[in-house]
This record gives structure tokens, C-alpha cells and sequence, in this order.
């Protein structure tokens, strides 16, 4: 059947246009071109063509490609083994000797993969299915060029490409990789987390692409389009069970309603028990509990015009995510030691990080609702097609967790968001006929978020705070009156600075003002966001070889943002550096090491409480704007198709929204960063041979400003680094050396550099660069990590598989299909010593299966990271506990059957 073939072909556009039936090229041998070279880029084809095929039942299924790399000497082999390839005798090509013809949208107008002069990789249906792709976390097992974490809670997601990517923690910043699912903009990563509905292929960009996309895309895109309403009736039924208890159903059906008008309705139930248990509670955690539904109209009026709209609604409920004790620093070991030397409540064991047993006091829940609807015009002109996206979205999510992730009762956290977004695309494309093709277009988004958050602190505070200060010195007793030594002997710092400050401040009560039970942060942001582009690009075929292309784009971004944060915890409003009763005494440095690092607002202000804004010195008002370009050149040698561009890509300003962080104002200044500007050197080759493909592209990618979101215990503190930059290579590749035998490779190599960046949140483990000043307990704010590798961004990342397939008789074909996804060893995180957060990972996924032609059924066995890899996807300092470090670890081996069934 069709599965056996190496790869699917993809024939569907972003924009709109009508899926084709798949058609098997053959490469011509002695060119090392494709034989039919004339179908490789052409225009949409008339609305009138498809209308024709309405009543066509296409039976064929489609196959999947596989965007792959080889690693090491690829442009080398390219080189040499191309002109032999091309020399090869002129032959018949056999059935080993064809590869199927990848369209992709990457450029918004219709081209095959091996023709479009950028680094893009294509996953299309078949593997989604195969590699039991669920959703976009999942898709980084094929795309080794792309990273997505999640971290505390289920919408803290962050997609990377080339190592470039934020966005999670602060809902002031938007992700550096654009999400567009059919042309719509989503514009935070818990939008696009929910499972994938019915797709036809996933295109991810690698690069800047603000000339096309015009929103923030400065690292890359990801870009999913979905399957079409058809006019023939048909549909998927699938259901799966797997270990943990998994239980799966998905389906769609299509057909028409009238002559002019098909739908499409889709939906999912993802249900499945957690792979940690919380100890505390005796729940699981890191549970699915997931649906959605989806409505999809096809509306062709004439020949000449389509309309689609879409509606979907997607909810999650889920308790999330299993946190693991790394390191316990001296904070953590007192909430683990028995009375009178400490809590005596339950820690995590750093010894037993893959045990998969959490100790929260309550169970970190998670709920996400997203909706929207859509519209998408296409119409055909006599100068082109002129294209129009309108959207509006809202996301909700909640979430609620103990923050401190041990026994001890120290704090929890509820917060929130609810965002609204509408966005407008307009596109006009020229109809491809002759040397120059252009496309120019506009976007505009019109953006609300709310987002609020509550920390309280809980029963153990106090004693937790108290045993942190350690007990009176004796040169603070022996420098007090007489009368007052009783009052003080044997107790705490802490309660010898509320003793000391209640003899002049009657409302201060000893052992009863500070850390105590109930008291904590309330905190509301409001922020409205105003954002347009205009954009376009042209193609200049020069000659039948060379072809010239240039782009443009002008991106302008406003921001409002409004604050009302009501500290409800009177120590974070206190300066220790300046209490007047101590300063004599020598204690305020013993109680800013030792407490300073529990105060929220710690150096916010002159008060050291928090300042709401706008405020006479801050506008709450944030604006941009920037000219974003790319230039390009490719030249079709025959075998193989080389290209050479530089492109410049820009990302707004962001505010620091992160309620706890420490200072908010992390760039010294204000709590804005600045925007992030991108330029990027590269250049391809992608070549033909029999039997497969092999695309590779190097480049030199430097980001200015890159927006630094990292945790640092406390909070997030979000500052602009300098510069980073990254040299680099990506090789795609895809063999058929047989008729029964498919075989890919995929791989990614990163050298970064921050160039420049003086400005990182400093941390305890560098003790060279974050000195402690023994007078005042304090450390620097910032630390130097010029020359530094920026962490989280592995060396090598690879991924390959193999796919064998049979022909069992009677109808039935079988197929074994093996994958291997590795990443090398990382520091995870900058805020982490290197010998804690420094991880890889080496991946076995499988699936094998069995199919019917006849009665369109599929059986198949698959199992993911079937050798049980034991890794972390993140580190970070533990909440409140100076020292002490956690992480989040991967999930376990998961393997089910799937049934599948179409018509």
C-alpha cells in the first residue's frame, strides 16, 4: 500500500488552497533533477479544477516525509557525490528509485520542498501517526532543530529553534517562534498546546521570518495545516489504549451539504493516569485529561471563490507538572531535620530523582480553556490571488500549586489569565506567470490579557523563617540593656529585629508580624496590546538557473500596561540593609543572607514595597518599530538546487509581568526589556538523487537584545542580553534503497556565544563572579556571562529512523518503523551549578503495525522512549530555599495499541 512508500506527499497550501492527489516523481538519472520539472512550482490550481474532482473519490492515502539530517561531512559527500550521481546512466527508474513530490507554503505561495531556498522541515501525516505525535511537544522527537519544554505548569511551554526561543513564566512576553495554525497568529505557547486535530502537514521554519509572517517570528515559525473540508464523503475513526491507562478517541468526518458547501468535524478525548504520585495527597501527577472539538466550512461560491471558517474549543484539566529534588542546600535540609533542629516534614531525595514520587501539600492543578473562530477568504484575480484572515481567540488557564515542593507548609500559589486576540492578515499574491512573482500583505492584532496572582503563606512560614535567621548573637545581647537580655535570650534573629523594632513601633508585635500564616501578594496587570505590518517579497527569475528574491517588512508594536499589587507581607517592604536599631549591632547582614533572598520585592524602591504604574516616573506605555529585510539567491545546478540569503528579523519590547520577581526591574532600570533584533547569514544546497534527497544549510545567526527570562528562586528576571549568536548547520535527508525499506536521518549542530551580556541574574554557585560582601550579606544583582555558552542549547541534536515494510498477502501489508532521538549533554540552566543541570537524552521510539487496504483498517503496536532515558527537561533554584536546586523530569516509557479506521 501507499505506507510502504518512504515518504508522504503533502499536497495542501497554508492558504487555502485544494489538496491535490499525490503524484510520484521520478528522478531523471543523469540530471539528478526532477523529471518533471515543470510541476515542481505552480500556481494554485482554479477553484473550477477542484470543483470538477468533487464527485473523484481519491482511495489513495497519503505518506509522510521525513525532514532529516546527516551530521559530519554532508556538504563534502554532496559535493563529490553529486556530479557521480549525475553522470549516472539514463535508466528506467524503479519503484526504489522514485521520491514523492513535498509542497510546502513555507514562502505563502505553493513550492516543493527542494525548490524553496530556505531551512524549513515538513512532517507530514503519516509520521504524525506513526511516531505518535500528539501534539507540538512530541514533534521535536523529528525536528531536531526544534525544542519545546514544559515546565511548572501545563501552559509553561517555550518553543525554541536554533536554540533561540521564550517566552515562559511571564505573560509579558511573547514567544520568539510564531505559531500558526491555518494563517492564525497564536500568540502565547498554552494556545497551541492542546492535542493536534486532524493535520496535513507541519512545516517548521528555521529564522527570522518577519518578511512573510510579519509577527513575531525572529527565531522561526511553526506552521500547521490542517486537512480541508471535502465534497466526497469520508472520515477517520482512531482509538488508542496504552500503559498508564491511557484512553485515546479521535475523529473526523467530511462531506458536503450542498453543491457548493462541504464541512468537516473533528474531535478528541485524551485521558490517561499520571506517571508521578504525589505521596502527600496519594494522586497521580502529569495526568492527561484533555478534549477538544472542531468545525470546519468549505464555501465556494463560484469558480473563482472559496470561503473557510473554522471554530474549535479545547479544554484541559490536569495536574501538573512532577517537580524532583536535585540538591538539598541547608534550607531544605532544615524542613526535612527532626525537631528541635527543623521541620521535621518531608523533603524530596536527590538520590531517588526517577522514583517519580513528589511531596506537595496540595496537587498542582491546571485549567485551560481556548476558543476561536476563524475566516478565510480566497480570491481569484487577474493579477493573482488576493487572500484575507480574520480571527479572534481567547484563552483562559488557572492554575494552583505549593510552591516550595516539599512537606513543609511554607507557600502556595494561585494565578491566572484570560487573553483576547484578533488579528487580520490580507494578502495579494501574483498568479506565478512569468520571470517575477511578488506578494505583498498586511497584519494587524489587537490584543487584551488580564493575568493575576495570589501567593499566601502557609503554616510553617514562621518556623521555617525563624530557624533561617539562626539564633541571637551574643554580641547583640551583651549590647543590650540588661533588662531586655531575658527577652531575647534563645531566640531568633527574627524575632530579635520585631523585638527591637517594637520598642519604637508599638504595632510591631513580637513573634507575631513577620511570616505569618495568610499573609503573602496580591497582584493584577492589565495589558493591552496594538500591533500592524506591512510586508512583501519578489522573485526575479534572472535565467532558467539563477533566481533573485527580496523582502521587506515594517513591524510597529504598542504596549499599555496597567498594575494594582497589594503586598500583604510586611517583611518584603522592609529594607534590612537600613533597619535603624540593628545597623549598630552588625546584624542586618546576618538577616539579609539569611532571609533576604525570601522578600518579594526586595530593591523594587526606595520603600522596598511595590510601586503600581503607571506612576509619575513610568507611563505604563511601551512603543516600537523596526524595518525587517531579507535578500536571496538560488541557482539550480541541475542535481542539486544551492541558494545564499541574509535576513534580519525583530521582536517587540516585553514587560516584566512576573508578580514575585526579584527585582521586577531586572534591567536595572525599568521593567521593560528592549527589543530583540535578529540577522542571520545562510546558505543551502538541496540535491536529488535516486532514490532520495539530502538538503543541507549553514548558517551564522546573531541575536541583539535577546529578551533573558530565567528563574532565580524567587522569580523570573527577565533582562536584554547583549548579543548571542550561533553558528551552525542543519542536514535533512531521506534514502530508499529499496522497495520495502525507507530510511531518514536528521541532525542539528549549535556552537552559541553570548557575545555580549553583563547583565544576568547572579546566583549563589558563582561564587567568582557573584561574590558575597561580608559586611552587608549581599551579592551583586548581575554577573558578567560574556563569553559563556548559553545554556540549554545542545551541541549535536539527531534524529533518524528506519521504516521496513511488507506486502503479507491477502490484502494486508505490515511495516516496522524504529526511531532514534538524541540530544548531547547541556547545562540546562544558567541559574544551576553545570554539575546538577548538565543533561542529555538518547531516545528509542517504535511502532508496528498492520493494514487493509480493502477495508482501509490499521492495527498498530508503538511504544516511546522505550530504553526508559532517565533525564531532566529543566533545572532550577528551589523556590524560597537558598541552595537547594530541583528539576523537572522527562516522561517515562509509554507504549499502547492504536486502531485506526477510515472511509
Amino acid at each position: 500500500m501507499a505506507a510502504n512508500a518512504a515518504h508522504d506527499r503533502v499536497r495542501a497550501s497554508a492558504d487555502g488552497a485544494t489538496p491535490r492527489q499525490a503524484v510520484a516523481i521520478p528522478l531523471n538519472p543523469k540530471s539528478g533533477s526532477l523529471a518533471n520539472r515543470d510541476i515542481a512550482v505552480r500556481p494554485r490550481e482554479p477553484v473550477a479544477a477542484s470543483r470538477a474532482n468533487r464527485n473523484t473519490r481519491t482511495s489513495s492515502r497519503e505518506n509522510n516525509v521525513k525532514k532529516v539530517h546527516f551530521v559530519g561531512a554532508s556538504l563534502l559527500a554532496l559535493i563529490v557525490a553529486g556530479p557521480a550521481l549525475a553522470q549516472t546512466p539514463a535508466a528506467q527508474p524503479s519503484s526504489a528509485s522514485t521520491v514523492e513530490e513535498i509542497i510546502v507554503t513555507a514562502t505563502k505561495r505553493e513550492q516543493t520542498l527542494q525548490d524553496v531556498p530556505i531551512s524549513v522541515a515538513v512532517t507530514g501525516q503519516k509520521t504524525i501517526e506513526r511516531a505518535q505525535i500528539r501534539d507540538l511537544i512530541d514533534l521535536q522527537s523529528v525536528v531536531p532543530s526544534l525544542k519545546v519544554s514544559q515546565f511548572n505548569a501545563v501552559g509553561q511551554t517555550n518553543f525554541v529553534i536554533r536554540g533561540f526561543g521564550n517566552g515562559n513564566g511571564n505573560d509579558g512576553i511573547e514567544s520568539s517562534v510564531g505559531v500558526f495554525i491555518d494563517g492564525v497568529y497564536r500568540s502565547r505557547s498554552a494556545s497551541a498546546l492542546d492535542d493536534l486535530p486532524e493535520v496535513e502537514r507541519i512545516e517548521v521554519l528555521r529564522g527570522p521570518q518577519s518578511t512573510l509572517f510579519g509577527k513575531n517570528v525572529s527565531a522561526g515559525a511553526i506552521s500547521i495545516v490542517t486537512k480541508r473540508p471535502q465534497f466526497d464523503f469520508g472520515g477517520k475513526a482512531e482509538v488508542t489504549l496504552g500503559n498508564y491507562d491511557q484512553r485515546q478517541l479521535k475523529g473526523t468526518v467530511t462531506g458536503p451539504l450542498s453543491d457548493t458547501v462541504a464541512v468537516r468535524l473533528s474531535g478528541s478525548v485524551n485521558k490517561r493516569d499520571g506517571y508521578a504520585n504525589n505521596v502527600t495527597t496519594g494522586n497521580d501527577v502529569n495526568n492527561r485529561d484533555r478534549w477538544s472539538i472542531r468545525g470546519d466550512v468549505l464555501w465556494v461560491p463560484t469558480d473563482q471563490t472559496s470561503v473557510r471558517i473554522i471554530a474549535d474549543y479545547n479544554k484541559i484539566t490536569e495536574i501538573c507538572c512532577a517537580v524532583a529534588s536535585i540538591y538539598n542546600g541547608p534550607a531544605t535540609q532544615f524542613i526535612g531535620a527532626p525537631a528541635p533542629f527543623g521541620l521535621g516534614k518531608p523533603v524530596g531525595n536527590p538520590a531517588k530523582i526517577f522514583d517519580r514520587d513528589v511531596i506537595f501539600n496540595t496537587d498542582p492543578t491546571n485549567r485551560l480553556t481556548g476558543k476561536g473562530i476563524s475566516g478565510q477568504v480566497d480570491q481569484d484575480l487577474s493579477v493573482g490571488k488576493l487572500t484575507a484572515i480574520t480571527a479572534y481567540r481567547e484563552q483562559t488557564s488557572a492554575s494552583f500549586q505549593d510552591v516550595d515542593f516539599t512537606g513543609g507548609d511554607l507557600a502556595n500559589k494561585g494565578d491566572g489569565n484570560t487573553i483576547k486576540t484578533f488579528t487580520q492578515e490580507l494578502r495579494l499574491a501574483s498568479n506565478g506567470d512569468g520571470p517575477f512573482n511578488w506578494l505583498i500583505g498586511g497584519f494587524y492584532q489587537d490584543e487584551k490579557l488580564d493575568t493575576g496572582r495570589t501567593i499566601n503563606y502557609g503554616s510553617d512560614i514562621r518556623a521555617y523563617a525563624e530557624g533561617l535567621s539562626g539564633q541571637v548573637p551574643a554580641a547583640l545581647l551583651s549590647a543590650l540593656p540588661v533588662a531586655l537580655r531575658p527577652a531575647l535570650t534563645g531566640k531568633s534573629n527574627l524575632y530579635a529585629l520585631e523585638f527591637l523594632q517594637s520598642l519604637v513601633t508599638p504595632s510591631i508585635v513580637p513573634g507575631k508580624t513577620y511570616f505569618q500564616a495568610g499573609q503573602g501578594i496580591d497582584d493584577d496587570y492589565a495589558m493591552k496590546q496594538r500591533s500592524y505590518s506591512l510586508f512583501g517579497q519578489a522573485d526575479y527569475r534572472i535565467t532558467d538557473k539563477l533566481t533573485v528574491t527580496g523582502g521587506l517588512a515594517y513591524l510597529n508594536d504598542r504596549k499599555r500596561v496597567a498594575s494594582n499589587v497589594v503586598l500583604r507581607d510586611p517583611f518584603s517592604a522592609l529594607n534590612l540593609q537600613n533597619v535603624p536599631q540593628l545597623t549598630a549591632l552588625g546584624l542586618p547582614g546576618n538577616l539579609y543572607g539569611a532571609l533576604g533572598g525570601l522578600q518579594f520585592y526586595y530593591g523594587n524602591s526606595p520603600t522596598h514595597g511595590p510601586v503600581n504604574f503607571p506612576n509619575v516616573n513610568e507611563s505604563g506605555e511601551l512603543k516600537g518599530d523596526k524595518v525587517t529585510y531579507a535578500v536571496r539567491a538560488a541557482y539550480d545546478f541541475g542535481w542539486v538546487n544551492a541558494y545564499v540569503s541574509y535576513s534580519t528579523g525583530w521582536k517587540a519590547g516585553a514587560y516584566n509581568l512576573s508578580s514575585d520577581s526579584r527585582p521586577p526591574n531586572a534591567n536595572g532600570v525599568g521593567r521593560t526589556a528592549a527589543p530583540e533584533d535578529v540577522s542571520v547569514y545562510e546558505a543551502g544546497l538541496k540535491a536529488n538523487f535516486q532514490g532520495g534527497y539530502l538538503n543541507l544549510a549553514v548558517f551564522d545567526q546573531s541575536i541583539k537584545g535577546f529578551q533573558s527570562n530565567a528563574y532565580t528562586g524567587i522569580g523570573y528576571s527577565l533582562v536584554n542580553a547583549g548579543e548571542e549568536s550561533v553558528k551552525g548547520f542543519e542536514v535533512d535527508s531521506a534514502y530508499k534503497p529499496a522497495d520495502w525499506l525507507a530510511l531518514t536521518a536528521a541532525a542539528t549542530y549549535l556552537d552559541p556565544t553570548y557575545d555580549s551580556f553583563t547583565g544576568a541574574a547572579c546566583v549563589n554557585y558563582d561564587t567568582a563572579r557573584c561574590p558575597v560582601n561580608p559586611a552587608t550579606g549581599l551579592r551583586p544583582n548581575f554577573r558578567d556571562l560574556t563569553g559563556d555558552r548559553p545554556a540549554a542549547i545542545p551541541k549535536w541534536s539527531l534524529s533518524t529512523s528506519a521504516t521496513v515494510s511488507h506486502d503479507l498477502g491477502k490484502g494486508y501489508g505490515g511495516y516496522l518503523r524504529v526511531e532514534y532521538d538524541y540530544a548531547s549533554k547541556t547545562q540546562l540552566t544558567e541559574t544551576t551549578p553545570p554539575n546538577l543541570s548538565t543533561w542529555g537524552q538518547s531516545i528509542v521510539n517504535a511502532s508496528l503495525g498492520v493494514t487493509n487496504d480493502a477495508h482501509q483498517l490499521e492495527v498498530m503496536l508503538w511504544g516511546r522512549n522505550l530504553a526508559n532515558d532517565e533525564s531532566l527537561i529543566a533545572t532550577f533554584p528551589t523556590v524560597a530555599q537558598d541552595g537547594s536546586y530541583s528539576g523537572y523530569p522527562t516522561a517515562p516509557r509509554t507504549y499502547g495499541v492504536t486502531l485506526r479506521k477510515t472511509f
